[in-house]
């Protein structure tokens, strides 16, 4: 993936002291009742605890970012890649774009949907609008995803310095996905309607929400493609091979447990993997509709 000498985003900063924002504690301990003994998605979960209580938990104050690493250059020439077709895409259908903000943490912090650890790996915070990664996250994606060399065809010390580029831009593309989804009101209907469902019915709406975001994630790709031309040969195919890892039943078979379809709350490998190259393809968001198709 070519992405040295682009402009890098401005919006990318990282996680300072905690700022109470209120709601707090009572938010939490129900989010956590809901995480652990309903098995409710741990970031949904806190969400809603915090609906309940008539407020938000505590928020993380930042600071701009000092780091001039590799990997923060990268995240922040990707960021600016979204801003641009996103903000390109909302100009088109009549309406403007609003930038998240990517924070930068490392181990642990504090969003207005509560505490997140390196564990939770990246995630959108739709209470505050931020996009949030661990800075630990490329190096574990490239060892516990087995992205390497191998996959663009060569054991090159170039490429294995390169390797994953866009697989992992793939990633952060899916959270912004999740903040494209918040603008235009979907993340919204989506959270109150699973108030009105069964769990497994409810799973099967943040099933589709997830999907919606890979394939926004492939609108993006096609899209920054034609306007600056970044991927190189084998690009797609560590984005493709980085949904496949992901989906549900992937990771309820690698961790061991009983891979149950009405516990799935993000897709099937070949569910993420069909509609991240959908979005590609076509390069619009209409054909993004995951809420009226079949998945």
């Amino acid at each position: 993936m070519k992405w040295q000498g682009r402009r890098g985003s401005s919006n990318v900063r990282t996680s300072g002291g905690k700022k109470v924002v209120g709601g707090g504690i009572g938010g939490i301990i129900i989010g956590l009742i809901l995480w652990l003994v309903f098995d409710v998605n741990p970031m949904t979960a806190m969400q809603t605890g915090q609906s309940i209580t008539g407020g938000q938990s505590s928020s993380t104050t930042t600071q701009p970012v000092t780091d001039n690493s590799r990997d923060t250059q990268f995240v922040k020439v990707v960021l600016a890649d979204t801003e641009a077709v996103w903000g390109e895409i909302f100009r088109e259908n009549g309406s403007t774009y609003q930038e998240p903000e990517l924070i930068l943490f490392n181990q642990r912090v504090e969003s207005a949907c509560g505490l997140a650890s390196a564990a939770t790996g990246p995630f959108y915070c739709p209470a505050d609008k931020r996009v949030y990664l661990d800075t630990s996250f490329f190096a574990e994606m490239r060892h516990n995803l087995g992205i390497s060399g191998d996959i663009q065809g060569s054991g090159s010390d170039n490429n294995q310095d390169k390797a994953g580029d866009f697989a992992q831009a793939y990633v952060i593309a899916h959270e912004v996905g999740h903040h494209v989804q918040t603008l235009l009101g979907i993340s919204q209907k989506v959270n109150q309607a699973r108030q009105r469902l069964s769990q497994a019915e409810a799973n099967q709406l943040s099933v589709r929400q997830e999907l919606q975001a890979d394939c926004f994630a492939g609108v993006w790709a096609n899209r920054n493609q034609k306007r600056v031309q970044f991927l190189e040969p084998g690009d797609l195919e560590e984005a493709i091979h980085a949904a496949s890892q992901i989906g549900d039943d992937r990771l309820a078979h690698a961790s061991g447990r009983e891979v149950v379809p009405d516990n799935f709350t993000h897709g099937t490998s070949q569910q993420r993997v069909n509609w991240f190259k959908r979005g590609f393809q076509s390069g619009d968001i209409h054909s993004c509709d995951t809420f009226n198709s079949a998945i």
